[in-house]
């Protein structure tokens, strides 16, 4: 009996030590993650064939992310694509025009990498939404909402409770009959990079 409560002991060390070694060897990804986006860019190239102009916006905006285990998690993400003054050169429109403020939205299946450092390469893909904002100049008279998919992947870096992300999504966005001129009469393609400060309010 002695022996083998010695042999139970035993196990339970080895086991508890090559756990703890585990989870010191490995990143601190959190079960839940916020990323707060202060900063970054979304780019859509021009279509000549349908005359509309290629722009860039302003991005900013936050992300909740639930992990299942260290490798697959699903990400809800927001974010506003704030108008800035530019030149505009397709379409008729005149340079120097602020752009559309953009809402986008989308849900997304994320898969890491099985790094054992605080440095985690990720893939992303989903699918979600984008709202042009009425601009009255650009012929844009209401709101207009189109569907979207994007790819893409980025590095996280995490240091304890917090950390850091850089990301880059290639975007797609499919076409309405009734769009306006400036945007979404075809299908529109752009970039969109952003970085942000990763915090993991449930570890």
């Amino acid at each position: 009996m002695k022996r083998l409560i010695a042999v139970v002991f035993a196990l339970v060390g080895i086991i508890g030590t090559s756990q703890a070694y585990a989870q010191e060897a490995g990143p601190a990804i959190g079960i839940v993650q916020l990323s707060i986006i202060p900063g970054g860019g979304v780019f859509f190239t021009e279509d000549a064939d349908a005359n509309e102009p290629g722009f860039g916006n302003y991005d900013l905006g936050g992300a909740l992310t639930v992990n299942f285990n260290r490798f697959v998690g699903i990400e809800g993400e927001v974010a506003g694509g704030l108008g800035v003054k530019q030149g505009l050169q397709a379409g008729g429109f005149s340079s120097d025009l602020k752009t559309p403020n953009l809402v986008n939205y989308s849900g997304n299946l994320v898969l890491s990498a099985a790094n054992r450092t605080s440095i985690v390469p990720y893939l992303t893909g989903g699918i979600g939404g984008l709202t042009l904002l009425e601009t009255a100049n650009l012929g844009i008279n209401q709101a207009e909402t189109f569907l979207t998919g994007n790819v893409g992947g980025g590095l996280k870096w995490y240091a304890g409770r917090w950390g850091l992300r850089a990301d880059y999504r290639f975007v797609g966005v499919q076409s309405k009959d009734d769009a306006p001129e400036f945007f979404g009469q075809v299908t529109r393609y752009g970039h969109r990079v952003y970085a942000g400060v990763i915090i993991n309010l449930v570890q």
